[in-house]
């Protein structure tokens, strides 16, 4: 059975921070796509919104050279990058003061009556001026929703400061606070394999599974972002937000349906459900790394503090920890997390280990006997494995042998896989906020994040140096180790 587009309303997206990073090499190439693969219907507009004083034929040039950089081969189209750039407008405003405004708000009022959405991918710290600006130039309709991307704060304070400051102009059901990893197919896939299966949700607790690993490791250092990252680190940049996200899909129990507020109910349940960790025990629960000149991509590449240029910093660039759920079904069951920056590879992946037989009934000739895993893939390839044990083929006696049971989305079905972004965008039009976190997500999982950053400090827990293009400090190792298990490193 092939998918079956939906077509989506008629919308206006009006993308601040439209001739930025993130609209050049994500949301332009996301929408276009879902013009090709027809899921627009018309009078469909995209404005482009920014301080830079721009045309709307200039913006549209700027969008053409995007589509013709980061668009794959064989995806660039004539024809519908024509009928793409048609429908994008620019409007040249200030999040400070009140210039263009005027002109947006004229633009707007030819579609009064569509979805209007606003994408906020410019820096938090103007997430409230635009939202005012919003309300103050009277742009917020009945059909109106507003998309904020990460970071939500540095801190639970920050963050209930950022939720109050959208909260008084938007109602929560129009807030899409995006996480692009929630958008990824594998990400979705673990629902339909927990909860669409009879296989696996017997199975799905500690009676039968040993450990969880998750992993989201980058071989990349800090890309012309050093002046965020420096601020943020790894357990800002990437554990309170996407990695918790993986964990609460991994570990939530049931929920009623698939109703938005159903799923990210159990999500809530999960993170509320997490052992502290604070200056009692970060020290042996967690490790903070940061990278030293080393070697990636085949060649030889700086320091972290060197890519800093001299800079002294005790930022981590490389986090791991022992996470504990407590409840009744992952009671005594650990959650290794880990991810950092310069490491072997690029990988996320979630390992769920499962017990190891309870009696081997094989003599030794016949092997060792390894414990299943399921590993599902969200980059680079994305796909699903299953281990098992199966007699090796032949005469000569017993002989066990661990293989796997491999699932590639690009082989099985044969079709491009859509970006993160593709699903999220149109999510946002159909108000399904199902892959959106809600605000008592975000401040849980800050509830969580805060002491261990606190426990850092109070603990004076340095650092610990690592080469370039390895897996992380031999201290994430033995935090592993330590309990008899060992990372999952196949790339």
């Amino acid at each position: 059975m092939s998918s079956q587009i939906i077509p989506v309303e008629p919308f206006d997206y009006v993308v601040f921070g439209g001739s930025g990073d993130l609209a050049e090499r994500k949301l332009l190439p996301a929408l276009y796509h879902r013009q090709i693969e027809g899921q627009f219907s018309e009078p469909t507009r995209v404005i482009g919104a920014s301080r830079s004083a721009l045309s709307h034929e200039e913006y549209r040039k700027f969008a053409e050279a995007a589509l013709k950089e980061h668009l794959k081969k064989g995806e660039y189209d004539e024809a519908e990058v024509k009928k793409f750039c048609a429908r994008l407008f620019y409007v040249s405003v200030d999040a400070k003061t009140d210039a263009g405004w005027d002109q947006l708000k004229k633009i707007l009022d030819e579609g009064k009556d569509r979805v209007r959405a606003f994408y906020l991918a410019v820096a938090p710290g103007i997430f409230g001026d635009i939202s005012q600006k919003i309300h103050d130039h009277k742009l917020i309709t009945k059909q109106t929703r507003i998309v904020v991307e990460k970071p939500i704060g540095r801190d639970l304070a920050s963050a209930l400061q950022l939720n109050d400051t959208i909260g008084k102009v938007f109602k929560e059901e129009q807030i899409f606070r995006i996480d692009h990893y929630l958008g990824k197919e594998t990400v979705q896939n673990l629902m339909a394999l927990r909860f669409a299966n009879a296989l696996y949700e017997p199975l799905w607790n500690a009676d039968h599974i040993d450990h969880v690993q998750i992993t989201v490791a980058e071989s990349v250092g800090l890309e012309g972002r050093a002046g965020y990252y420096d601020t943020a680190g790894a357990l800002r940049d990437m554990v309170q937000n996407h990695i918790l996200q993986l964990l609460c899909l991994t570990a939530m129990e049931i929920p009623s349906s698939m109703d938005s507020e159903a799923v990210r109910d159990e999500k809530l349940k999960v993170l509320r459900a997490l052992k502290p960790i604070d200056a009692s025990n970060v020290e042996q629960s967690t490790v903070r790394g940061q990278y030293r000149a080393g070697a990636s991509a085949g060649g030889p590449v700086k320091g972290y503090l060197d890519e800093l240029e001299g800079g002294v910093s005790n930022t981590e660039t490389f986090v791991a920890i022992k996470a504990e759920i407590g409840n009744w079904r992952w009671a005594g069951v650990p959650f290794y997390i880990r991810t950092g920056k310069r490491l072997a590879g690029r990988m996320s992946e979630i390992v769920i280990t499962f017990k190891p037989i309870p009696h081997n009934i094989f003599d030794q000739a016949a092997g060792r006997i390894v414990a299943n895993q399921l590993v599902i893939r969200l980059q680079p390839d994305e796909g699903v494995k299953q281990s098992l044990m199966i007699k090796d083929p032949g005469p000569g006696g017993m002989r066990l042998r661990n293989v796997s049971l491999d699932m590639s989305f690009a082989s099985a079905f044969n079709v491009r896989n859509p970006d993160a972004y593709e699903r999220l965008l149109m999510d946002v039009v159909r108000s399904n906020q199902t892959l959106f976190m809600r605000r008592d997500e975000v401040e849980a999982a800050w509830k969580w994040v805060d002491p261990i950053l606190k426990g850092w400090e109070e603990a004076g827990q340095q650092v610990q140096g690592y080469t370039a293009g390895t897996w992380g400090p031999s201290q994430a190792i033995a935090l592993i180790e330590r309990d008899g298990r060992t990372w999952h490193d196949d790339i």
